[in-house]
């Protein structure tokens, strides 16, 4: 089976999901494009039935070798790699930021751009804190908008944590491709004015899930709310369901949730999960890496977060 991720660049430590090139730190632009293989365009082309009947749909393509990526609506204009990449430029040369990582998935159907924030870090408790990041993520198939959102990294394990939904200032901001979806990121630059209140506001929600103690039953309604069997008696858990359940209970309590201040709360017990989404769940890392940004584990990190607040609460 091809590998998920075709190619990408990264500065700094490894990340979590261990893919991708080395490079020096400040890189610009340009460089990051080529070190993370971005530097190539998409075309359009004109589709027609078997009998030579024009249909209004056509398909994307990659011009530097001609491989077709997917099929669009009439309406569709492609964001190209370089207007991505330039969204950022404003906010380097300001040292507002640094690019992070960068890459493509399923041969270029999908790429993204993650950007580190020159703030400090936000501390959930004494020695747990977590970073800084803007994720601009596009599909040249057609399947999902551009998207631009925050994404809380935490630092001791390197999790992907999700942002707190229940603020709509802070949700994922997607954008149509249309004619106008570059002018419409060229607006999208106001969010830089009030993203430390919005990382604080998901920060706060940390803080309150480190300021809660679990009970071992809730834990296990939570692990079973997550995994959607809720309501199933012990005995009637298939053995592989089983297996995840107690996988997912070992992190809760295992070596990264072992600070004094996290062990027991339900910090520990989102991050538990969390790990398991990040490291466990999917066959290879760059699959978990597709699924956590693009597909079902990133839905999943949303409601573990969620339904982490609703225990959190009811304590």
């Amino acid at each position: 089976m091809p590998a998920v991720v075709e190619q990408m660049m990264f500065v700094g430590a490894t990340p979590w999901h261990g893919l991708g090139n080395k490079v020096d730190a400040d890189i610009g632009v340009e460089d990051a494009i080529v070190s993370a293989g971005l530097d190539w365009e998409v075309g359009l082309k004109d589709l027609q039935t078997v009998d030579g009947v024009p249909v209004s749909h056509r398909a994307t393509y990659r011009k530097s070798d001609g491989s077709i990526l997917g099929v669009v609506g009439p309406r569709y204009t492609p964001l190209q790699n370089k207007d991505a990449f330039d969204w950022f430029q404003p906010f380097l040369d300001a040292g507002e930021c640094g690019i992070h990582t960068a890459g493509s998935l399923h041969s270029g159907q999908k790429v993204w751009v993650l950007a580190q924030l020159n703030r400090d870090n936000s501390e959930i408790v004494r020695g747990d804190e977590v970073c800084k990041f803007i994720l601009l993520s596009n599909s040249h198939d057609g399947t999902t908008a551009i998207r631009v959102g925050y994404t809380p990294i935490r630092v001791v394990c390197v999790n992907t944590l999700a942002m707190a939904h229940n603020n709509t200032n802070s949700k994922l901001i997607r954008i149509r491709h249309t004619r106008s979806s570059k002018n419409n990121l060229e607006q999208v630059r106001d969010i830089m004015d009030n993203i430390n209140v919005q990382f604080e506001a998901t920060a706060e929600q940390f803080r309150f899930l480190a300021s809660k103690n679990f009970k071992q039953a809730d834990i296990n309604r939570y692990v079973k709310v997550m995994l959607g069997i809720e309501g199933t008696v012990d005995a009637d858990i298939k053995t592989r369901t089983r297996n995840i359940m107690d996988e997912i209970l070992a992190l809760v309590e295992g070596p990264k949730q072992s600070a004094t201040n996290v062990r027991g709360t339900w910090w520990a017990a989102y991050n538990g999960y969390n790990e398991y989404l990040n490291y466990n769940k999917g066959r290879t890392e760059d699959n978990r890496l597709d699924s956590l940004w693009f597909g079902q584990n990133g839905n999943d990190n949303i409601k573990a977060l969620e339904k982490a607040m609703e225990f959190a609460n009811a304590v």
